[in-house]
């Protein structure tokens, strides 16, 4: 799956929200965005096509209701997918180590990495 800059502006705002948003709370909390409002509508429905979201429920706006709609996965996991959803995919050990090298990895994570190999 891949998503555009704007569907991705999208699940920026989902991904830091700890509640499902409306299309109304969308437009209110996307600071940064490079769509027009009246695009929001249809750079949803393309992220229900591509599974990426899913509708949560509803909510209630002055005399109206609205969809609500949450992430289908994390941030992490859709970058994740996408390394490997390429024609070049990376080989996963030398993908690890690379990732390993990286400076800003703290001892705690790299603590929380050794369990979780461990435990794999």
């Amino acid at each position: 799956m891949e998503l555009t800059r704007s569907e991705m502006e999208i699940m920026d705002v989902l991904w830091a929200s700890d509640v499902p948003l409306s299309r109304a709370d969308l437009l209110e909390r996307s600071e940064e965005k490079t769509w027009k409002d009246s695009s929001v509508h249809i750079l949803l429905n393309g992220l229900l096509a591509k599974d990426a979201i899913c509708e949560a429920g509803f909510v209630k706006r002055s005399k109206t209701y609205g969809r609500t709609f949450a992430p289908k996965l994390t941030r992490e996991e859709y970058f994740a997918t996408t390394i490997f959803s390429h024609r070049h995919k990376p080989e996963i050990v030398g993908l690890f180590k690379a990732l390993l090298s990286r400076k800003d990895i703290t001892p705690e994570q790299m603590e929380q990495i050794k369990a979780l190999v461990a435990e794999k």
